[in-house]
């Protein structure tokens, strides 16, 4: 990922020293399990511990003639360790092993270690989150459904909805950290042939691994596709939040902004633009995330015991998006801690809805008074409608109305009206939320 979306710490995670490090400590765990067996000294399994990178130029030149990255790695550290005189070590280095026991017990140890990354990721947005439902509780604000006023709600329950669903997310990445957490030793096609079923667990138990109850010569690739499902789901979850704050800072909306820098411009042309540019990337970023879901699912039906073409996509699709969505919870936290809400703009438009966000509960009364729903329904629309061609006031046109006079006071009408109505459970819910 170009360093423009990119984290130094979740980007460090995914470069080439961190992976060619995390399959040496695969190879050494392992060579301290046979050490007894095999009468390696522990003198030159430290031998081994010591070696130290970078490794990624000696085993890209290596891999030119090898055409195998493990191969060269293990040539690469079988040339250090020479110097080092652990003739043991090299004997046993990657005995009985295949080379997806070391890529992949590796890369559980490196998925692991990026989704513990992502979930205190999570962490933080949820609680940037809480914090702005709780300070807009009782923020009022009209609701719309199709684009259109439907309902008055406030901006405390709007942002509690994302929270919410922020914590599904940070639920589902943390049932991803266990998903992915499975190595393998078994060999070839998984029939421990050279490597027992024992000693992959003394193993994988020092890796803080659980070995893989049934394997191939791979993990099976629906556990990735599980754990690419709970990174896809988080940006969308953002794209989500990101989307509805790009249409309240709209001109014709102007009910809340993302955070804008002193010394930031909006536009080269037009010096008066303030656009929702963070949350507009946000979304776009969402897309190439979920670009990659579709090719992580098809590396699940791999041939036989096992394919290469998984290979590819998964040196792609992960670091690209564990970066990337690395790099959007943390930008989402820093729009929703320094969020511009604009509470007057908010009543302002929900007063320009001429009244008719009460509809639904002007059409509930009327039935409560004993009119049929079909009768309360035509009369509560004709004067919406006609609120709407006329562009006049909806409790107004109901005060005209002689069906609606026979049937409700002034002062009914009035508590019809009334902002109350709307609050009554707000505070209840968000209290069920976590947020009050």
């Amino acid at each position: 990922m170009i360093p423009r979306y990119s984290r130094p710490e979740m980007a460090g995670l995914w470069g080439p020293e961190t992976r060619f490090g995390l399959m040496i400590d695969v190879e050494i765990a392992f060579l301290e399990a046979i050490a007894k067996d095999k009468k390696i000294p522990a003198r030159e399994i430290r031998a081994l511990r010591s070696i130290k990178g970078p490794y990624a130029e000696a085993v890209l030149e290596k891999e030119k003639k090898s055409a195998h990255d493990v191969v060269a790695l293990l040539q690469v550290v079988t040339d250090k360790l020479k110097r080092k005189k652990a003739p043991k070590v090299i004997q046993y280095l990657h005995y009985g092993l295949t080379s997806s026991d070391v890529l992949d017990t590796a890369s559980a140890l490196q998925m692991a270690r990026t989704l513990d990354l992502l979930i205190e990721d999570w962490k933080k947005t949820i609680k940037a989150i809480r914090n702005l439902a709780r300070r807009h509780a009782h923020t009022w604000m009209v609701g719309r459904t199709h684009g259109i006023h439907a309902e008055p709600t406030t901006f405390g329950l709007k942002a509690a909805g994302w929270h919410a669903e922020a914590k599904r997310n940070l639920a589902r990445m943390i049932r991803a950290r266990e998903e992915c957490a499975y190595g393998k030793l078994s060999g070839a096609v998984g029939t421990y042939a050279h490597v027992s079923p024992a000693l992959e667990r003394r193993v994988l138990k020092k890796l803080g691994l659980t070995p893989e109850s049934i394997a191939t010569q791979v993990i099976p690739r629906d556990r990735y596709a599980g754990v690419y499902g709970a990174i896809v789901l988080s940006a969308c979850a953002v794209e989500r939040f990101a989307t509805e704050i790009r249409h309240l800072q709209r001109s014709e909306v102007g009910e809340a902004a993302e955070p804008f820098g002193k010394g930031q411009k909006g536009s080269s042309a037009m010096p008066h633009k303030r656009n929702p540019v963070l949350c507009e990337n946000l979304c776009g970023l969402a897309r190439l995330i979920r670009g990659h879901a579709v090719p992580v699912l098809e590396n699940v039906a791999l041939w036989h015991e096992r394919d290469i073409s998984h290979s590819s996509v998964e040196r792609v699709a992960f670091p690209d998006a564990t970066i990337l969505l690395d790099f959007m919870l943390n930008r989402f936290a820093g729009v929703a801690e320094r969020l511009d809400v604009f509470p007057e703009r908010m009543k302002k438009n929900l007063d320009d809805s001429l009244g008719l966000v009460f509809s639904q509960k002007t059409l509930l009364t009327l039935i409560d008074k004993g009119l049929g729903r079909p009768a309360a329904y035509d009369i509560v629309q004709r004067n919406a409608m006609r609120t709407w061609r006329e562009r006049s006031d909806f409790k107004t046109e109901l005060g005209r109305d002689e069906e609606v006079r026979e049937l409700l006071s002034v002062r009914e009408l009035d508590h019809i009206f009334d902002l109350k109505n709307y609050g009554k459970s707000v505070a209840q819910v968000l209290k069920k939320e976590g947020i009050l």
